[in-house]
């Protein structure tokens, strides 16, 4: 019956209008706009993260992975049995009790204090010094450290200090021992390195401890500090890993190791890349350069109306802008936050926000090619799990396509997008069943994700959506529905200056509606345009014959050139009321085509008897409305529903005969006289805007039961009888 894609066109025709100022016109500004789409459609591809396969930890891989380049990385399991073997060679670290130190000096003081022989032995040595030497002896005791040959060679290997450490180890540490002769050797020397000692004193101090026997207690402190010392002097163990090596196998566990080779790989990708060699940016541009040409050739084939708009190219590109930073940014806030989340995160839908814009201020066929566009390039760019964050910005940016087209009140986007998400959680599902992955805690997080991502996507889009039909100056469904309110000034103003044009326009909106529809053309806009179309007779209401309320006729005092004009001023009286009020162009274009090139024909034929039917007299442009022509099929239709309902009130007898004659010979008329020839109407689309005006004015015009009028006489219940 219609052509779908001049139903499209049409569609996107009346989002804008068909004044086009320097901005639209200029090549200057569209080579801009073409260049600007180039630069950015550049700069994504060419700052782009590698992107590599990313498992879950202890997650079963799906598939092989395998090396895209030589890389090394850091081999942390090699690196923890390296430390383990390293620190295998320690033994126990042993030390004196510190409490039986303290015990052994306060016996040795008892025993100088009571036992005066040591002064016949020590003759040259005072209480002083051997006081002092204890001192000495105590703090090299509480410093000892004993243990096997081969942890004492660990220690000098740790470059720590070694000084007070002697090769001895207990076989029981629950009994006191005597410990060796050496052992006291050394102790002497380490107590009584200088000459401020006499001999004698040392070998009172060190023969009375040597022959006591001691506790001895495991010191693992010590051992900690020597083991860490050991660890660190390990080296990072770096693996290498050739190009083409296998580093997960399928159905492999994956551990911690092969997350690190996936990271290193990527790492070694990027570095590959270079991205300022001149190979890199010439790759980048002429990828670029090679998407614009598809995108160009796709505009020129399906889509002309767009590439000779400035306006709409750099709505277009805005939207792509927009969706290019979310998508960027978002990928870097996952790439850099603390807690990893890109392995939580891993289907972000960036797609449906612009699914959603494009399909409501421009139309649903490029908003579908749009989806598909910005689909496969954050496919190409963006550093997630790229078959199934393609899958699912795809479904679900082709269900927003499908469920916006009927879009009409912002709230409804929520309802849109909740559709999205509801596709999305199919599509999960789908994903980890065909994965084998079955039920899992990432189902429920991708779930929750998705959710939280259309959420925003509907707040976003709200958001800017007023925004962008203010500044591209749109008119979508919404902006149809707000206009139907009947509290706007313009409207209510109608009601109250000139009712019988309000209850015609009301008429004629309803009729419009019903017939755009039959034909795929926008009926919304029919309806409340037709609100506004006759706005300008409210300058003079009482000039037409809706708002005339009996008595006399004011034509009847005017000439037939006066009252021609009266009429065809509301047209022009009708754009200044719009224009003034800020109404859409849109409008106003209706306003100045419903009656097209028309002849006022009723007092164009008064002139004419008037001047005893010589045409040659009276001039026909004094009686024919200014124009344009209508240029739409929706303003096409206002005009035959404007003429058809209005020359309805004269018919005597009103049904489907009466009706389809005069329906067929207005059209017939206005046919002839051209002004059908700039819009987009059919010969069959005529006649089926015919049929259903004749068809819904019938309709409008049925008649009722006739009711038989009430008695007057009452009843005996109501009044008593009184006898004749």
């Amino acid at each position: 019956m219609n052509d779908r894609s001049s139903e499209v066109i049409n569609y996107t025709e009346l989002k804008f209008s068909r004044e086009q100022g320097f901005f639209d016109k200029s090549k200057g500004i569209r080579l801009l706009i073409g260049l600007l789409f180039v630069f950015s459609l550049f700069l994504i591809l060419h700052f782009r993260e590698v992107r590599v396969e990313v498992f879950e930890l202890n997650s079963i891989a799906p598939g092989y992975v395998v090396a895209q380049v030589d890389f090394s990385f850091l081999d942390e399991e090699s690196i923890i049995i390296l430390r383990q073997e390293a620190v295998r060679d320690v033994g126990k670290i042993y030390q004196l009790s510190e409490k039986e130190i303290q015990s052994r000096r306060v016996e040795f003081e008892n025993f100088l204090i009571y036992n005066q022989d040591w002064r016949k032995y020590a003759a040259d040595s005072t209480f002083d010094e051997i006081y002092q030497g204890i001192d000495s002896v105590e703090k090299v005791l509480k410093q000892l450290r004993l243990t096997d040959p081969r942890t004492l060679h660990k220690i000098k290997e740790a470059k720590l200090s070694s000084q007070y450490y002697f090769i001895y180890t207990p076989a029981d540490l629950t009994e006191a021992v005597i410990l060796p002769e050496q052992i006291w050797g050394g102790v002497s020397e380490l107590a009584f390195p200088s000459q401020e000692f006499h001999k004698e004193a040392v070998d009172i101090i060190i023969g009375y401890f040597q022959q006591k026997s001691w506790l001895i207690e495991e010191d693992s402190s010590i051992e900690r500090v020597l083991k860490r010392r050991i660890r660190s002097y390990i080296p990072d163990k770096y693996t290498n890993v050739r190009a083409g090596s296998r580093i997960i196998d399928q159905g492999e566990r994956v551990t911690a190791r092969h997350i690190a080779m996936l990271q290193a790989m990527k790492k070694a990708m990027s570095d590959e890349r270079n991205l300022l060699h001149p190979v890199t940016l010439l790759g980048s541009l002429f990828m670029s350069l090679m998407l614009s040409g598809i995108c160009l050739a796709y505009f020129r084939i399906n889509h002309r109306q767009i590439l000779e708009s400035n306006r709409k190219l750099f709505l277009l590109l805005t939207i792509i802008i927009i969706t290019f930073v979310i998508a960027k940014s978002l990928e870097y806030f996952l790439l850099t936050s603390q807690a990893n989340l890109i392995e939580v995160i891993r289907y972000p839908l960036v797609v449906p926000f612009a699914a959603i814009l494009l399909c409501s201020l421009i139309n649903s066929n490029i908003a579908t090619f749009g989806c598909c566009f910005l689909t496969i390039i954050f496919a190409m760019t963006l550093a997630f799990a790229y078959q199934g964050f393609m899958i699912i910005n795809l479904a679900t940016a082709l269900v927003v396509v499908l469920s916006t087209r009927s879009l009409r009140r912002r709230k409804e986007v929520f309802v849109v997008c909740g559709k999205a998400w509801f596709c999305s959680v199919v599509v999960i599902v789908s994903l980890h069943f065909y994965q084998n992955t079955t039920w899992s805690v990432a189902i429920l997080t991708d779930v929750l994700s998705s959710a939280i991502f259309m959420l925003l996507t509907a707040i976003l889009v709200v958001g800017l959506l007023p925004l962008l039909e203010s500044a591209f100056r749109i008119m979508t469904d919404v902006t149809l529905m707000e206009y139907m309110d009947p509290n706007n000034d313009l409207l209510r103003r109608l009601t109250i200056e000139a009712p019988g044009t309000y209850q015609h326009s009301v008429v004629v909106g309803n009729l419009t509606e019903a017939a755009a529809l039959a034909i795929g053309a926008n009926g919304l806009f029919c309806r409340v345009s037709t609100l506004y179309h006759d706005i300008g007779k409210m300058i003079t209401p009482q000039y037409f014959t809706e708002n005339q309320q009996g008595g006399v006729n004011i034509h009847q005092l005017l000439t037939p050139q006066e009252s021609a004009k009266v009429i065809i001023d509301h047209v022009t009286e009708g754009v200044a009321l719009a224009r003034k009020a800020g109404l859409p162009e849109q409008f106003i274009d209706i306003i100045k085509e419903h009656h097209g090139t028309t002849l006022v024909y009723f007092f164009y034929r008064k002139q004419l008897d008037r001047m005893g039917g010589d045409k040659s007299l009276v001039d026909e442009r004094e009686f024919r409305y200014p124009g344009p022509k209508p240029r739409s099929k929706e303003s096409a239709i206002i005009m035959i529903a404007d003429s058809i309902e209005a020359a309805s009130r004269s018919l005597d007898r009103v049904n489907e005969d009466s009706l389809m004659e005069l329906a067929t010979r207005l059209i017939k008329e206005k046919t002839s006289d051209g002004q059908f020839d700039n819009c987009l109407l059919t010969c069959e689309e005529l006649a089926i805007v015919k049929n259903v005006l004749v068809k819904t004015l019938v309709a409008y015009g049925h008649s009722r039961v006739k009711y038989p009028l009430q008695s007057t006489e009452t009843t005996s219940e109501q009044a008593p009888i009184v006898d004749a």
